[in-house]
């Protein structure tokens, strides 16, 4: 079975506003993220209104697939699977509204990755009957980086999740240093984190903090 670090960074550059553009941004935070220990990481951008285009979400891709080869570090690309192929990620993430994992599973083929955001435990059931490697599962805290939540998830569900499948669980939404002991308690194998890390002031503490922190745990 799939081992996952127990610290899953997602760089997302529309967290931070500093004028530079998405690209740079999103190199950036994977540097300091990946120098502070990382050994999976997570390139969200999402398109759309306001969002970022296609060509700078696969400029960003490549860019962090070569800084994470480096570093022997495993790249998930989010929702994009066209992306992830095109940049030669280790992986895809998907929610419930994307592709659907038997279809991602066909595109990505077995030597790749696929989790799947999951938010009840007939979700993760079916996606680990279609294929999944990993699901994400939450939101267990409320979060600024996405408005279009489902409700919180609380501990005692995850803990059921956990124990309805047998492949890992990485929690996500809100989740802070004060809250990973909690989460990884109730059954996380992996704690996602996005904005603890990339509005911290320095990311690469930040990274660090929180690796030893959810590996302690």
């Amino acid at each position: 079975m799939l081992a996952l670090p127990p610290l899953y960074p997602i760089v997302d550059p529309a967290v931070v506003r500093d004028g530079r553009d998405p690209v740079d941004r999103a190199r950036s935070l994977a540097r300091a993220v990946l120098s502070g220990g990382a050994k999976i990481l997570q390139l969200r951008m999402k398109g759309g209104p306001g969002g970022a285009d296609a060509g700078d979400v696969l400029a960003a891709a490549k860019a962090l697939r070569r800084l994470t080869r480096d570093a022997g570090c495993l790249f998930i690309v989010n929702d994009r699977v066209d992306i992830a192929l095109l940049a030669d990620a280790d992986g895809v993430h998907v929610g419930q509204e994307d592709l659907p994992c038997v279809e991602v599973r066909r595109l990505v083929g077995s030597r790749r990755l696929v989790g799947v955001s999951t938010h009840t435990v007939d979700e993760a059931r079916a996606a680990e009957a279609d294929g999944a490697d990993y699901i994400g599962f939450g939101p267990m805290y409320p979060t600024a980086t996405k408005t279009d939540t489902r409700p919180q998830r609380t501990l005692d569900l995850l803990s059921e999740v956990k124990a309805a499948v047998g492949i890992p669980l990485v929690a996500i939404g809100g989740i802070t240093e004060a809250r990973i002991r909690d989460v990884r308690a109730a059954g996380a194998d992996s704690v996602a984190v996005i904005s603890a890390i990339m509005a911290a002031r320095d990311p690469a503490a930040a990274t660090r903090a929180l690796g030893r922190l959810a590996a302690a745990s």
